[in-house]
């Protein structure tokens, strides 16, 4: 079993920026890719980035260029810098570890308003 706790969203205004965290325990192995997914109210839950074990990124269109993954593999935890953030970012970011079966944490609550 893996446990996944995000933190970090917050209240932000258009062109602010947050940095999410995720904090993985359990039976992790640092080869398994992670990432983060985003879900509107009334819409699909759906890819914003993810990062492989080795460090390869994958990203959302909509976010190229103002999001950037990372991940501390000794620490466990995968991170999502969010910058010039616009208020069609404003979801509830869930973070996910895809390895022998694909686990979420509860999320986080990113408002982008002003």
């Amino acid at each position: 079993q893996v446990q996944l706790v995000e933190s970090g969203g917050d209240l932000v205004q258009p062109g602010g920026s947050l940095r999410l965290s995720c904090a993985a325990s359990g039976r992790i192995f640092s080869g398994a890719v992670m990432g983060w997914h985003r879900q509107a109210p009334g819409k699909q839950r759906d890819l914003v980035a993810r990062i492989s074990g080795g460090g390869y990124t994958v990203y959302a269109d909509s976010v190229k260029g103002r999001f950037t993954i990372s991940r501390d593999n000794a620490k466990n935890t995968v991170y999502l810098q969010m910058n010039s953030l616009q208020p069609e970012d404003t979801a509830v970011y869930y973070c996910y570890y895809d390895w022998a079966g694909t686990y979420w944490g509860q999320g986080t609550q990113v408002t982008v308003s002003s």
